[in-house]
């Protein structure tokens, strides 16, 4: 029986759970609360509480047959592994299929150009530096130990209750315009779309670039959301006088298109939403907009 276990039950996560879960399979997730935990619970699905401070009971490990990481990474990798490489190697062979979600961001800043999973890995933030080590980190036990391990790097993520839309409803979105930016996204229901299709035809030691087909300015985006919503398009502001937090600023760091042909070819992963466009389309409706 399949049984998967996430280590974080986040926005992108819960997607595919729910998916998974309707399909019979057994789902346990963590989170980093007790209160947080009760709410997995109520979901129908077992919950450890896990903050990296202290490891999981061993029986957490029992009957999976699946797992999922999405945990952010700290100073010394992942914590997840901090607490379980050796589990996960002396495992390796009750695994089916192991993920660790990533961020494109361990590319760095190629200056608008393509990016492939065969791009060098030059990252220029701390995030990505920390993202990357955890990668090597989850790469390693494949290497070593066999645990059959791939790496999905998410481009930046929309969906319900996290998009464009909810920032022009509320008055706070801004056209921020830096010259040459481009990003690369992806809708929620997507990353479950990879997921599952790379659970039916896993390929250990793979790196999959999780994104649409459309890299584009962030400003393109506020302008179509807004012509949807029927509101004014925001004034442009420039990235040097934008009131951004540091969080914000520093996904503007990186400017790079990425490619998503692997996943198309080596998973034939059929994206719901290969744009922006049909993605913010799709909240709309749901939204009544």
């Amino acid at each position: 029986m399949n049984h998967i276990l996430f280590f974080g039950l986040g926005f992108s996560a819960r997607v595919l759970a729910e998916r998974l879960a309707a399909k019979g399979w057994t789902v346990s997730a963590t989170s980093r609360s007790e209160a947080g935990a009760a709410a997995i619970r109520a979901r129908g699905y077992r919950a450890f509480v896990f903050d990296g401070s202290r490891p999981l009971p061993q029986e957490a490990f029992d009957g999976v047959t699946h797992m999922v990481d999405s945990a952010p990474p700290g100073e010394d990798g992942d914590p997840v592994l901090r607490w379980h490489a050796r589990d996960a190697a002396a495992r390796a062979k009750q695994f089916q299929w192991v993920a660790y979600l990533s961020t494109t961001g361990v590319y760095g800043d190629h200056g608008g150009g393509l990016v492939t999973e065969d791009t060098p890995l030059t990252p220029n933030t701390e995030r990505g530096h920390k993202r990357l080590l955890a990668e090597n980190q989850w790469l390693a036990l494949w290497r070593d130990h066999g645990l059959p391990v791939m790496i999905f790097r998410l481009a930046g993520i929309y969906g319900p209750g996290r998009n464009q839309l909810l920032s022009l409803l509320d008055g706070t979105a801004k056209r921020v315009i830096k010259q040459g930016q481009i990003f690369s996204r992806i809708h929620v229901a997507d990353i479950a779309n990879t997921l599952e299709a790379s659970i039916a035809h896993p390929q250990p030691g793979r790196a999959y670039n999780v994104c649409d087909d459309e890299a584009c300015p962030p400003q393109d985006v506020v302008a179509y959301g807004a012509t949807l919503l029927g509101l004014p398009v925001p004034p442009d502001v420039s990235f040097e006088a934008a009131d951004l937090s540091p969080m914000a600023r520093s996904f503007y760091a990186d400017s790079k298109r990425v490619s998503n042909a692997r996943i198309v070819t080596e998973l034939g992963v059929r994206l719901s939403y290969p744009t922006y466009r049909e993605g913010l389309t799709a909240i709309a409706r749901e939204m009544g907009r």
